[in-house]
């Protein structure tokens, strides 16, 4: 899967809907907030059957983590749905992204990781 592959997948998920959601901003705070911020208003990304993607497509998706020429804006989209999977895979791709996250999104990494780890519990 490329990102093109990956967004237009998402767009035809997103034809089903997307989850309901109460977001807001936050000002103020520095890039952690901002940081935190972004990752709560990415959650608009989220098709409403997340939990009903291939294990085979999520997968494919989770390996653009660690293209060096994926955009920072479809590694984002991909730590939400991510992070909302309940598989082993979803979160080892999540662990060994943190580990190494690209500039800028290692709070958005450890977001999604923290958020996958909850809905494995």
């Amino acid at each position: 899967m490329n990102e093109k592959e990956f967004w237009g997948f998402l767009e035809e998920e997103n034809k089903k809907g997307r989850i309901d959601m109460v977001s807001g901003t936050m000002d103020g705070g520095g890039p952690r907030v901002s940081q935190t911020s972004n990752y709560i208003c990415g959650h608009v990304l989220l098709p409403k059957d997340y939990d009903k993607i291939p294990q085979k497509t999520m997968i494919e998706m989770g390996k653009l983590l660690f293209d060096p020429s994926a955009c920072s804006t479809t590694k984002e989209a991909i730590l939400i749905i991510l992070a909302h999977q309940t598989t082993k895979d979803a979160l080892f791709l999540l662990e060994e992204y943190a580990k190494n996250p690209d500039p800028g999104l290692d709070i958005f990494a450890r977001l999604a990781l923290d958020e996958c780890y909850m809905w494995n519990e």
